[in-house]
């Protein structure tokens, strides 16, 4: 195993890289996450420590433009990690303060430990070497330990070291957020429980979330256990120990700092205070804990690695294996129990909010394939907060469940009323929750994992009622248009989020857009599959659910006459329209942007910095109909236009991506993943520079700033899955496992392994063979089929497929 693929290192200190660092270095298990701050800094304009709790939302108000605004947001919670050292009376030192002559950031993927290596002088020319390991226990979901293995290189003197809990604590994370109000923490008490631990509690202020912290210091001198005088303040938000001792130049202190955090919605549990007390009395130490920990990701490994054989070197296996990592600190077996959706950014950091939205779409393939049963816990989210989107859907005069385009804590609309675009100074209205397709995105998530699992138990309790319910709404909100005898979707917004407004309306009262195509088909498609599953379902479970939804034939009919009969707008050359009038909008002179600007790919905000107007242009910020034939084969496609009554033949696909992609700003990271996808098959190099756009979107940092925010884990996830789905080519669909091979030139082979109804197969391809295995497992046998050729599969057994030449 090459330690290059595994090991994600910087070199040397930049402080203008710091933020950037501390987003794809943090640590997490799926129930907190902490970034990859120094322990001995504060939140600057160059550090930004922070703590997050998996789903640890609270809502403050604040007064903008003379309206007040609640905004639901992902906590900042009190600082463990804080860990500092002066020498003698010196000051308090910190990166900014030294001068380093070494200075190593790694983060292990394998076992999910960071590790700094530092060596510097202080302003009294005295050498100090800092060994650190970090871990975020992935078997101990409440345990988190810090380790400083601190060298006298050249000096005698007295070492002080700081240790606390710092709860004085703000979200200030995303500076287009800083002008809303960030203190949503309340102190509730801190204290010792012995000499060597400290605790401290919060509270949010709204939410009313308690949070329970405790840290246990130990100290090592020259290997030897030593119990120093400990000099403890107390203060309502914090609680810190100074701790000294005498060292003699090539002595060595080592400190071990083991953290444990609970809060009020833990289950199993009394109460947060006495479950920390309880689980930090009963820790083992350092070394210990982190053994645990580094098991527990060498079996999440064995389910979730991609190796990759690539004339592209060590960085793509690195890279693909830092996207799966992140991946796996945010969805894991410790949030099954949580009630959390998915966040795009993570629990990394504060940007959106860590609000749910439809980034989910790009995760849950590569979940669904590994472990199914995470995607269940996250199809539970949704369904738990079916009764909000059933209000929401009510309130906006429609029938069935209208899911919000951000979802939190409760499931009730979480997008901003207005947005701050940071070019212009300005506060604009925001329309984006008038994507209405986020509940086509839920039914795909489900579709999808039916498909690979077979779960009709789960479709029969859970998931046949969210797809009733979402394509009631579909019907509902679908208005017959007599003069072209079809039906429209008005005053909805797509995935391009560029559009959301006719040009010169007034995107307050007259926001939306008519018959998005994408949004349209999507309705269709889930409205067939609506209809699809009411011959699936146990008669006895149907009529139940007939009768607690109240749902007659008349209402079934509409959803097969509104599946046949949505509009799809088309322009004049047979390109299918983004919405109804883009063909109207001007071209755009992306040349003279470019040259004007550099980069434009967040195009909105420098127009409307210049007084300027999207809706104006064919213009787009992501892929919008680009989005169909990512989601769907051609063979699908093709099917769902034929029912609609439209016209879909060979050229289509090739002819909408080349239109497309000539007028896209790729503004989200996702864009790179869906037109890598879309090119795969027709021009492989194009795909292949866009894929690896995708892969460095959050390494390089490609959108300037917003990955020190929070990565990017939708495009993360999806770059994986291009690997896994789109080269690999597998499919689900009617009960079989299709293969269709792709392999770009620059890969010559790759190994993984994926569940497929309740099958264990190793797959292993090549430019000339496909080989499945599955393992030895008690689980009936399955279908996998390359280009029309079919195969039965029983566990332990194995079939080969010698791949066709392309034609």
């Amino acid at each position: 195993m090459k330690e290059r693929e595994w090991l994600f290192e910087y070199r040397g200190y930049q402080p203008d890289h710091e933020g950037l660092r501390e987003t794809l270095c943090a640590l997490g298990n799926g129930y907190i996450c902490t970034r990859a701050a120094a322990p001995d800094v504060k939140a600057d304009a160059i550090h930004y420590p922070g703590c997050y709790l998996a789903g640890g939302y609270n809502r403050l108000c604040t007064e903008v433009e003379g309206r007040e605004i609640e905004s639901e947001d992902l906590v900042n919670l009190p600082n463990w990690t804080m860990l500092m050292i002066r020498i003698d009376n010196g000051p308090w030192l910190a990166p900014e303060q030294v001068d380093f002559t070494d200075y190593r950031q790694a983060l292990d993927l394998r076992r999910g430990v960071l590790t700094r290596t530092l060596r510097f002088r202080d302003d009294q020319e005295r050498i100090i070497s800092i060994e650190e390991r970090r871990f975020v226990s992935m078997a101990e979901q409440h345990l988190a330990g810090l380790e400083w293995t601190i060298v006298a290189q050249d000096w005698s003197g007295r070492l002080a070291v700081r240790t606390g809990l710092d709860g004085a604590i703000s979200n200030s994370g995303v500076a287009r957020y800083r002008s809303l109000n960030g203190h949503h923490l309340e102190p509730l008490g801190a204290g010792t429980l012995d000499d060597e631990t400290l605790w401290l509690r919060s509270r949010m202020v709204q939410s009313r979330t308690e949070i329970a912290q405790a840290a246990r210091t130990c100290f090592f001198y020259n290997d030897d256990a030593v119990r120093p005088e400990r000099e403890t303040e107390v203060g309502s938000d914090r609680v810190s120990q100074d701790i000294v001792l005498d060292v003699a130049a090539g002595d060595t202190v080592r400190v071990e700092k083991v953290a444990a955090l609970y809060n009020s919605r833990d289950r199993g549990i009394s109460e947060p205070s006495l479950a920390v007390q309880e689980e930090i009395s009963g820790a083992g130490d350092f070394n210990t804990l982190l053994a645990a920990h580094e098991l527990a990701w060498k079996h999440l490994w064995e389910l979730f690695d991609l190796e990759v054989d690539s004339e592209a070197g060590g960085d793509l296996p690195l890279k693909l294996r830092l996207h799966i990592f992140h991946l796996l600190q945010t969805v894991t077996c410790h949030s099954t129990d949580l009630d959390v959706g998915v966040p795009p950014r993570g629990w990394h950091g504060e940007a959106y909010r860590a609000h749910i939205m439809w980034d989910e779409l790009f995760i849950f393939p590569l979940l669904v394939a590994r472990s199914p049963a995470w995607c269940r816990a996250l199809l539970m989210y949704r369904y738990r907060r079916l009764p909000a989107a059933r209000k929401l859907a009510r309130k906006a005069g429609y029938r069935g469940a209208m899911f919000p385009w951000q979802s939190g804590s409760s499931g009730r609309e979480e997008s901003q009323v207005l947005h701050l675009n940071p070019n212009s100074g300005r506060w604009l209205p925001d329309n984006s929750n008038r994507q209405r397709h986020i509940g086509s995105a839920i039914i795909y998530n489900l579709w999808h994992y039916y498909e690979m699992t077979g779960d009709q138990k789960f479709m029969q309790e859970y998931g046949a009622e969210l797809l009733f319910e979402i394509a009631r709404f579909w019907a509902s909100i679908a208005t017959w248009n007599a003069q072209r005898s079809r039906y429209d979707i008005c005053r909805v917004m797509g995935p391009d989020e560029y559009h959301t407004a006719y040009p010169g309306a007034d995107p307050s009262t007259e926001g939306g857009l008519d018959n998005n195509a994408y949004t349209n088909v999507m309705a269709a498609w889930v409205l067939n599959r609506a209809c699809q599953m009411l011959g699936i379902l146990p008669q006895d479970r149907l009529r139940q659910l007939r009768e607690k939804l109240q749902l007659g034939d008349q209402e079934t009919e509409r959803w097969h006459d509104v599946s046949r009969k949505l509009f799809v707008p088309f322009d004049a050359d047979g390109i299918i329209s983004q919405f109804e009038g883009y063909d109207k909008l001007q071209e755009f002179d992306w040349e003279a942007a470019r040259e004007q600007h550099g980069d434009i790919h967040r195009l909105d905000r420098i127009l409307e910095a210049e007084g300027d107007d999207p809706n104006r242009y064919k213009v787009s910020k992501q892929a919008d109909v680009l989005m169909l034939f990512y989601l769907f084969t051609a063979r699908e496609l093709e099917h769902i236009f034929e029912q609609l009554g439209y016209p879909f033949d060979s050229h289509t696909i090739p002819k909408n991506v080349e239109y497309y992609l000539h007028r896209t700003s790729h503004g989200s990271t996702l864009s790179w993943v869906v037109h890598s996808w879309v090119l795969a098959r027709t021009d492989r190099q194009h795909s292949w520079q866009l894929f690896l756009s995708a892969l460095d979107a959050d390494v390089a940092d490609i959108q300037g700033g917003t990955t020190p925010e929070g990565i990017h884990l939708g495009a993360m996830a999806g770059t994986v899955d291009l690997i896994q789905r789109c080269y690999l080519g597998f499919d689900a669909h009617g009960n079989v496992l299709h293969f269709n091979p792709a392999l770009p030139d620059e890969l010559h082979g790759l190994k993984t392994s994926l569940w497929y109804r309740n099958q264990r197969l190793d797959i292993e391809l090549t430019k000339e063979l496909l080989r499945v295995s599955s393992r030895q497992l008690t689980a009936h046998p399955i279908t996998i089929a390359y280009r029309g050729l079919f195969h039965t599969v029983s566990p332990g057994s194995r079939h080969e497929f010698r791949l066709l030449r392309p034609q």
